[in-house]
């Protein structure tokens, strides 16, 4: 959930992370403008995803997306960690070959826009890589 002037302040949703993972590159983008986010547990947002849609080929999207957020906002050290991280434990699948080789592919466009988050920032993205590796949420299968 976000306010839409912090959405338009913040230039909006990157266009190379269309759909999935693009929250996260905007959040921190946002904190660097001095916003003020935060978490409100007892708040309930759902997400009804199409039943159309190939949940395949955004499994691909999304574990891209994860990378190139994480290559282009985090620090090298947890950048590598969590690359490292998702290489051991997404499904060892034809899918998760395409997003990984995909990813890489958007290596120079990446590299170009990297811009990690300032070393009083890291705590934030750390955080919340800490609590996926137990949420439900957000599982690379499909």
């Amino acid at each position: 959930m976000l306010r839409t002037d912090a959405f338009r302040a913040g230039s909006g949703f990157h266009p190379g992370l269309w759909l999935g993972g693009e929250e996260e590159l905007l959040a921190c983008d946002l904190l660097r403008q001095g916003r003020w986010l935060g978490y409100a547990e007892d708040l309930t947002v759902h997400h009804a995803a199409s039943r159309l849609r190939d949940s395949t080929a955004r499994r691909v999207l999304g574990l891209r997306h994860t990378l190139w957020f994480t290559w282009l906002r985090r620090p090298l050290p947890p950048a590598l960690r969590r690359t490292g991280h998702l290489l051991r434990t997404v499904p060892r699948d034809a899918a998760s070959a395409r997003a990984f080789a995909r990813a890489a592919a958007g290596l120079p466009w990446v590299l170009r826009q990297r811009d990690p988050v300032p070393p009083e920032f890291e705590h934030r993205p750390a955080a919340l890589e800490r609590a996926r590796r137990s949420s439900p949420a957000r599982r690379y299968v499909g």
